[in-house]
C-alpha cells in the first residue's frame, strides 16, 4: 500500500532544496557580477632630461648676526628721570635727544660756580696790577708769572669748577650718538636714575655683520669678498652679503671663526639666528634634484626612462648642495652608463623596480 503522506513530504524536501540551491547559485552570479576589476596601476613619473650644468657648491653653516654699531647709553649724572622722548623700536637719528633728568640741581651747580668765578676774575685782576702786570696783554715773557697768579687767585680752579657744572648739566640730556634703533628701554619716567646703570641699548641695524665658523678642509673653498646667503631660522626670505674677515687661527674645535657683512631692509634683528650659505660654481657637472638619487642594496642608483619601462643604473653622488647632487656612473658597476640626453626619473621612484613600467606625466 502506498504511503502517500511520506511521498508528499518527500516532494516538498526536494522541492525546497532546489530553491535553496536556486537561490544560493544566483547569490553567487550576483556577487560576481557586482565585484569590479581594477586595471593594473601605472608609475606616474615625473622626468627631466641630463645634460651638462654648472653646479653650485655649497659651504653651510649656523651663524648669528652682531650690529657694527651698538652702544649702552648711561647718563653721566644721577638724578630723577623727568622725560623719556623714544620707546623700544624706535628709529632714532645722530644728535636726537632720547631723553632728560631733572635739571634744578645741576642749574643750580652752574649759577654758583659763575658767580664764584666773577669774584675770583676780581682778586685775580687786582693781583696783576699789582705785579705790574698788563691783564690785556699777556706775552710770552710773562706768561709764566701769569699762570702763577691764575693759580694763586683761585682763578684756574673757578674755572674749572664752572666747566664741571657745566658738564654735568649738559649730561641731563642724552641724545643719540649715531643712527639706530632703540632697544632695551625698561625704566619709566619719574624713576631714579644711577648714572652707573644702563639706561637704554641704540643699535644701528642698517648693516649687520655675520658671524660664523667652517672646518678647517672648507678654507680654501672660501675668500674674502666671497658671496654668501643668510637665510634667518624665523623666516624664509634670503639676505645676500659678503665674507669680510677670515680669523687666521684655528680653533681646538678645528673651526675657523668667518665674518661676513650684510644689508637689513627692515627683516633682521640683533642676536638672530641665520643660517649661512657660501656657493661656489663647479662647471660641466652631471645635476639632478635629490629625489632623484634612491638606494637599493645600500647602493645609490638613478632610474632612466626608456620606452615606458625605468631601468635603474649604479651612481656615485659627488658634490651636494640644499636640494640637488652631482652624479657620475659607478666605477666599481661595469653596467653602469650615464650620459648627456638621458631622461631621469625625479618622482614617485621609492617604489620602483628594475624594468617597472612607467608612464610620464
Amino acid at each position: 500500500m502506498i504511503n502517500y503522506s511520506r511521498l508528499i513530504m518527500h516532494f516538498l524536501m526536494c522541492t525546497s532544496l532546489y530553491n535553496c540551491s536556486n537561490i544560493k547559485s544566483d547569490n553567487i552570479k550576483d556577487e560576481i557580477i557586482g565585484k569590479k576589476v581594477y586595471p593594473q596601476r601605472k608609475n606616474e613619473v615625473n622626468i627631466i632630461v641630463l645634460k651638462n650644468a654648472i653646479f653650485k657648491n655649497q659651504i653651510v653653516s649656523n651663524g648669528r648676526l652682531v650690529a657694527l654699531e651698538k652702544s649702552e647709553l648711561k647718563f653721566n649724572v644721577s638724578e630723577k628721570l623727568e622725560r623719556i622722548y623714544v620707546k623700544n623700536g624706535d628709529n632714532v637719528q645722530k644728535g636726537q635727544l632720547l631723553a632728560t633728568l631733572s635739571p634744578f640741581t645741576y642749574q643750580q651747580k652752574v649759577d654758583k660756580a659763575e658767580i664764584d668765578l666773577k669774584k675770583v676774575t676780581l682778586e685775580f685782576k687786582d693781583l696783576q696790577v699789582r705785579r705790574g702786570f698788563d691783564p690785556n696783554n699777556v706775552n710770552d715773557s710773562n706768561k709764566k708769572e701769569y699762570e702763577n697768579i691764575a693759580i694763586k687767585s683761585g682763578y684756574k680752579n673757578a674755572l674749572h669748577q664752572l666747566e664741571n657744572a657745566r658738564f654735568d648739566l649738559k649730561s641731563t640730556k642724552l641724545r643719540a650718538p649715531f643712527n639706530g634703533k632703540i632697544a632695551n628701554l625698561n625704566l619709566k619716567e619719574y624713576d631714579q636714575i644711577n648714572s652707573s646703570e644702563v639706561f637704554l641699548t641704540i643699535i644701528n641695524d642698517s648693516v649687520f655683520e655675520v658671524e660664523f665658523f667652517i672646518i678647517e678642509s672648507e678654507l680654501n673653498d672660501i675668500k674674502i669678498r666671497d658671496i654668501v646667503i643668510i637665510k634667518p631660522f624665523a623666516s624664509d626670505k634670503n639676505y645676500e652679503g659678503y665674507i669680510t674677515s677670515i680669523n687666521p687661527q684655528v680653533g681646538k674645535d678645528g673651526t675657523i671663526l668667518i665674518k661676513a657683512q650684510v644689508k637689513n631692509n627692515g627683516g633682521l634683528l640683533e642676536g638672530m639666528n641665520v643660517k649661512v650659505f657660501i656657493e661656489k660654481e663647479i662647471p660641466d657637472q652631471y645635476v639632478v634634484p635629490k629625489e632623484a638619487v634612491v638606494l637599493r642594496d645600500n647602493q645609490e642608483v638613478l632610474f632612466l626612462a626608456r620606452k615606458g619601462k625605468a631601468y635603474w643604473t649604479y651612481v656615485q653622488t659627488t658634490n651636494e648642495n640644499s636640494n640637488s647632487y652631482t652624479v657620475i656612473p659607478d666605477s666599481e658597476k661595469s653596467s653602469a652608463s650615464l650620459k648627456s640626453g638621458d631622461t631621469i626619473i625625479i618622482s614617485n621612484n621609492l617604489n620602483l623596480a628594475h624594468d617597472s613600467e612607467i608612464v610620464i606625466k
